[in-house]
């Protein structure tokens, strides 16, 4: 018996399709190792978006600039930094600008990952400037740190949910952040954050930061930690704290209505934290 007409339209998918966006992927990986009493590149790998200038050496070591040449991030974009410093090295890394996170289509989230390993007598200090969330970005963030048993690190990380001084809020994205550090491969820190929605409503309660839309976590891990609590709680402003969470680890949070006020802040305390002049990208 013959076949009626076959509706060709009820096979085809009719709902609206979303062009794929070009994406933005990044690596790059850097090592320091000592050349006598200096702290020198050890290894150097860069491609796609991300790229690695190296200032004049100072009495902070080694320090790394790097920089996404994309200009910003987006969903679906791809960053990864792999640092690792040398027995006896000290590698400081900062970024030449704020990295600003903007707009996402429907799909997946912009992604970074950062692993820092350091050796037996060596440091880290990893002191981007701001992480800048515009109205609908999506983000996906995480660091992983590797310390040997006397192996030094620094953090400062701050984060500016939408720029104040432009009328700027956040009433819709999603923000998921992890940082872990392990010593001798134990975890002695671990930390998440997540966000999703209307983020400046959440951000305004009593609970969680009052309003502040802009906040850095400061963590020090070294043998001297213990030491610097009270001269850090002597350079923190009244919407922030400090604790040394366990022996050798410090941890710090701070609040500030918008990312100029929470600079200054910062600054004193990565020169306090750091032991010398906070890198250039980083003053006022």
């Amino acid at each position: 018996m013959a076949e009626g007409p076959i509706n060709i339209a009820s096979h085809i998918d009719l709902a609206p399709q979303v062009a794929a966006q070009p994406r933005a992927m990044g690596a790059l990986r850097i090592a320091s190792k000592t050349y006598g009493t200096a702290s020198v590149i050890g290894d150097l790998y860069q491609s796609g978006c991300l790229k690695a200038l190296f200032p004049r050496a100072a009495a902070g070591g080694l320090t790394g600039v790097f920089l996404n040449t994309s200009g910003g991030m987006t969903g679906g974009d791809r960053l990864s930094i792999d640092a690792m410093a040398a027995q006896g090295s000290r590698l400081t890394l900062t970024s030449q600008a704020a990295e600003r996170v903007y707009l996402a289509q429907p799909g997946p989230p912009a992604r970074l990952t950062t692993s820092l390993a350091v050796a037996q007598g060596a440091r880290i200090d990893w002191l981007p400037q701001e992480t800048i969330l515009f109205n609908g970005a999506a983000l996906q963030r995480r660091l992983d740190v590797d310390l040997a048993p006397d192996a030094t690190f620094m953090c400062v990380e701050p984060l500016v949910f939408g720029r104040v001084s432009m009328g700027e809020t956040l009433t819709t994205g999603s923000f998921a952040d992890n940082i872990t550090i392990r010593r001798d491969g134990v975890p002695v820190f671990a930390d998440a954050v997540r966000l999703s929605g209307d983020i400046a409503t959440q951000l305004s309660g009593s609970a969680t930061a009052r309003g502040q839309f802009a906040m850095a976590s400061v963590i020090y891990a070294a043998a001297d930690a213990e030491a610097l609590l009270s001269p850090l709680r002597a350079l923190l402003p009244k919407t922030a704290g400090a604790s040394l969470i366990r022996p050798g680890v410090l941890y710090a949070r701070i609040l500030a209505p918008d990312s100029y006020i929470l600079r200054q802040s910062l600054v004193p305390i990565i020169a306090r934290l750091h032991g010398a002049a906070p890198p250039k990208t980083w003053m006022l």
